[in-house]
This record gives C-alpha cells, sequence and structure tokens, in this order.
C-alpha cells in the first residue's frame, strides 16, 4: 500500500466476522453486524505533546486492534475497504 498516514492516525482493515454462533446458527449477511477487531495496516509518526515534542503510537502495523463501533473513517484503497481513525479511537491490542 503506498499510504502513509500523518500524525497519530492508523490505517486498520477489518477483520472478517465469524460465519456461525456457538450454537451453531448460520447468521444471514444481512443480520451480521461489522467487525470491531481489525489488523494495523499502518501508522503515521506520531503525535506532539504541549511543548512540541513527537510523542510514537503505542501500536505498530501488523497489530491486531479493538476499536468502537462508529471509530474511524471508511476508505478504500487499491480496491480493498480500510479504517483510518486516530491511536485514541482504539480501545486495545489483542494478544
Amino acid at each position: 500500500m503506498k499510504f502513509r498516514p500523518l500524525h497519530d492516525r492508523v490505517v486498520v482493515q477489518r477483520v472478517d466476522a465469524e460465519e456461525k454462533t456457538k450454537g451453531g446458527i448460520i447468521i444471514p449477511d444481512t443480520a451480521k453486524e461489522k467487525p470491531q477487531e481489525g489488523k494495523v495496516i499502518a501508522v503515521g509518526p506520531g503525535g506532539r505533546d504541549e511543548s512540541g515534542k513527537l510523542t510514537p503510537l503505542d501500536v505498530k502495523a501488523g497489530d491486531r486492534v479493538l476499536f468502537g463501533k462508529w471509530s474511524g473513517t471508511e476508505i478504500k484503497l487499491d480496491g480493498e475497504d480500510y479504517l483510518i481513525m486516530k491511536e485514541s479511537d482504539i480501545m486495545g491490542i489483542v494478544a
């Protein structure tokens, strides 16, 4: 991908949702919710604090993260769907 986010922004690609529930019920596409888990594709250099010092981000490319249901802005690059969001929209890293 030839895209580099600025400041404290992160590019995330959603991870596909499960097709079945734990009980074995198949979920149709129309009833599925968008997954709130994704893989970090690219990160910006970091934000600036009040004194102007660069603060690096805690996430890095390749991390699996959880984010809010309505977080980020959906974009399409090279035919793929991505989300651009601030690092503060990310709730945590999945180990």
